[in-house]
């Protein structure tokens, strides 16, 4: 695995939308994130063709990150959001081109295709980031999301991940431009749940969002041999969609029964997700919710994996504080210290 080149303050960077393209139905949370990449991150933001283009084909998101990848004045690409077709976007992107013109790529949830397509390449990249979900965030940045941003944007090196002290799965109606200047409420941190084996482990990351991860090994055009996951964490988060704990369990059965689950070192799984706008969960549901889907997570890994850590209710992936865990990158657990780090 290789680590593209990083960014500096000043640099351009490429923001596109090969998920969905969000920012052409609400502009404000895109806007405003573009505005804080210039002043909290000193980057400067080039959007391509599609990255407002509601419905833009496959070909063509495609050809914008060809084209992001190619260009020499861009020295990153941040997505704006995520989606949920972007599996089809990967048929029309070069291979070569991407492989001679290593970017650090940035994108959460349905991105995890792209992730996955830059890790067969043998290319590190980062899972979080978005710019509507980080950047254009209600109120202002989270500084523990932008901690973790800035250290894997600029600096680089091993980085202590460490548990929220208030996070939140709740979000507002974005089409209500109000909202973007109130700030989130935060509900107190729980730390990280520690299961399974107590050994120190040291692998290199792969996963991302649940569900993506379910479509990429039901395709399996882009996955590498299942040995190469030999000894590899695998960090897993479940979607906004919520996902019935019976489908978890069932999805990580099937990875069992092929054999990959037990090829991995370790487990990080990402804070569940049990509220959305279009499904406001009362608390007494949401607490059941993510109590039966770590009951499923851990009855899958004690059935076919045992013996290696598993950590709950890490702060990846749709919750926030989003942190951001590089994709292909080494990951240090040290379940005796209750450590996790990850080098950028």
């Amino acid at each position: 695995m290789m680590t593209p080149p990083r960014p500096s303050h000043g640099d351009h960077v490429a923001v596109l939308s090969p998920a969905a393209a969000l920012p052409a139905k609400l502009p404000a949370p895109f806007d405003l994130g573009l505005q804080r990449m210039r002043d909290e991150l000193g980057l400067v933001p080039v959007e391509y063709p599609t990255t407002r283009q509601w419905g833009a084909s496959p070909a063509d998101r495609a050809a914008d990150i060809n084209a992001a990848f190619a260009d020499p004045t861009i020295s990153a690409i941040l997505t704006s959001i995520g989606g949920n077709d972007q599996i089809k976007v990967l048929p029309h992107l070069d291979a070569d081109l991407i492989r001679a013109n290593p970017k650090p790529f940035y994108g959460l949830s349905d991105n995890t295709n792209l992730c996955v397509f830059l890790d067969g390449l043998g290319i590190v990249s980062y899972y979080g980031g978005t710019v509507m979900t980080v950047l254009g965030r209600y109120g202002s940045t989270s500084p523990h999301s932008m901690e973790a941003l800035r250290a894997a944007l600029f600096e680089g090196g091993w980085y202590d991940l460490r548990p929220a002290d208030g996070w939140t799965d709740m979000g507002k109606d974005w089409a209500e431009p109000k909202h973007l200047e109130e700030e989130p409420e935060l509900f107190p941190g729980t730390g990280w749940q520690w299961h399974g084996a107590n050994q120190q482990v040291e692998g290199r990351l792969w996963g991302g969002c649940f569900e993506i991860i379910d479509w990429q090994i039901r395709t399996a055009r882009w996955l590498r041999p299942d040995e190469d996951y030999d000894g590899r964490v695998l960090f897993l988060e479940t979607s906004e969609e919520m996902p019935s704990d019976a489908y978890v369990y069932e999805v990580l059965m099937c990875l069992g029964e092929r054999g990959l689950l037990q090829r991995f070192s370790a487990l990080l799984m990402g804070r569940a997700k049990a509220w959305e706008i279009g499904r406001q969960t009362t608390p007494n549901e949401r607490t059941a919710y993510v109590e039966a889907q770590h009951a499923a997570v851990l009855r899958a890994m004690s059935e076919y994996s045992p013996d290696v850590p598993v950590v709950l209710d890490v702060d990846f992936g749709h919750t926030d504080p989003q942190l951001v865990m590089p994709y292909g990158g080494r990951c240090r657990i040290d379940p005796g210290a209750g450590t996790i780090a990850v080098e950028y």
